[in-house]
């Protein structure tokens, strides 16, 4: 099972080590980059905890996956001074698991749970009155002898993050005091996070190259750094170690990555709507077989930024592409994509149901 305690009553200097060592998490709000409505929000709620000095709400963080919500998770736990324990959906089996984790917080301490959404019906229940009232129930004995014992817990902080808001639970959504959506990010902040990155790692780059790395990182920190990362290594061999504008896009040319952000998969998928499908709507189950993906794969990773940036639709025929994804692969836009007779179906089509 997934479970780590950190440490964050540490110094700063060995934070910022081990994030500098491992993966540049930012270690407070000053260091956090975008998000400001969620910054404003947190940072209010937990002065007014440490003022009243009362445990901070419970918290659910959604949104698509590396916009930060454990790097949110590690900052609230840093800035109210406690421990932060690390586990997640799928690795929580059986109550015990849940139980172990609970009974080793302190007071004020911050569990995080990433994919919450993924919890087993039986851990759900038994985290109910933990959250709500810091007990956990825990049954002995079995058969007839059986017989349940509700135990005291410290007064801790939840902070469950998800992927799929929908697949969470009414019940146990409620039950958080505080939800916020995590939103993709503008390429100026990208930019700024490329440069604290580079910053960290040592590296010279100039603003052309981070603007170029940030305007194909899909409004995401995780695939903007991931990028970053793979072009300094291409700079550092091919150009000296200077990462210029001319280096980032002859990486990215490598690397298959245009200047919309898209990699082959993308354009695979657009290609196999705009030309396998032509202008007919198609189901995700039929995409995933003929590009030998999954559907949850076609679904979390790849359409969400097609859809945002106006390449694909989705709607209650299928998958449509736009004259967008036409222009984009250098293909002729069929006439009904012109003169948007596929949208007007499908509309029609969603009224209906």
């Amino acid at each position: 099972m997934r479970n780590e305690i950190i440490d964050l009553n540490e110094s700063v200097e060995d934070v910022e080590q081990e994030q500098l060592a491992t993966t540049h998490r930012p270690a407070s709000f000053d260091d956090f980059i975008g998000q400001d409505d969620i910054v404003s929000h947190l940072s209010i709620m937990i002065d007014a905890a440490s003022q009243s000095d009362r445990v901070l709400d419970h918290i659910l963080l959604a949104g698509p996956p590396g916009l930060g919500k454990t790097s949110l998770a590690g900052i609230i736990a840093h800035e109210r001074g406690v421990h932060l324990s690390i586990t997640s959906g799928p690795a929580l089996e059986r109550p015990g698991d849940l139980a172990s984790i609970l009974s080793n917080l302190s007071d004020g301490d911050v569990l995080f749970i990433d994919e919450i959404h993924r919890l087993s019906r039986s851990i759900e229940e038994v985290l109910y009155p933990a959250m709500e009232d810091f007990q956990f129930d825990i049954v002995i004995g079995k058969g007839p002898t059986a017989r349940s014992v509700r135990i005291d817990l410290p007064k801790f902080t939840l902070v469950g993050a998800t992927t799929r808001t929908g697949s969470i639970t009414g019940p146990l959504r409620d039950r958080f005091g505080f939800f916020a959506r995590v939103n993709y990010y503008s390429t100026e902040d990208l930019t700024e996070i490329v440069h604290r990155v580079a910053r960290k790692d040592g590296v010279q780059i100039d603003d052309d190259a981070a603007k170029i790395i940030a305007r194909r990182g899909r409004g995401t920190p995780r695939i903007a750094q991931r990028l970053y990362r793979r072009v300094r290594d291409y700079c550092l061999v091919k150009n000296g170690g200077e990462v210029t504008a001319d280096g980032v896009t002859q990486a990215c040319e490598l690397f298959g990555i245009d200047e919309k952000g898209l990699d082959i998969s993308d354009r695979k998928y657009l290609a196999c709507i705009c030309q396998t499908y032509s202008s007919r709507a198609v189901g995700v189950s039929t995409l995933a077989v003929s590009l030998g993906e999954t559907n949850e794969t076609i679904e979390d990773m790849i359409e969400p930024y097609l859809v945002i940036n106006g390449f694909v639709e989705r709607t209650s025929r299928g998958r449509v592409a736009t004259a967008l994804a036409y222009e984009h692969l250098g293909l002729a836009i069929p006439t009904d994509v012109q003169t948007g007779e596929i949208a007007s179906m499908s509309l029609l089509d969603t009224l209906d149901d």
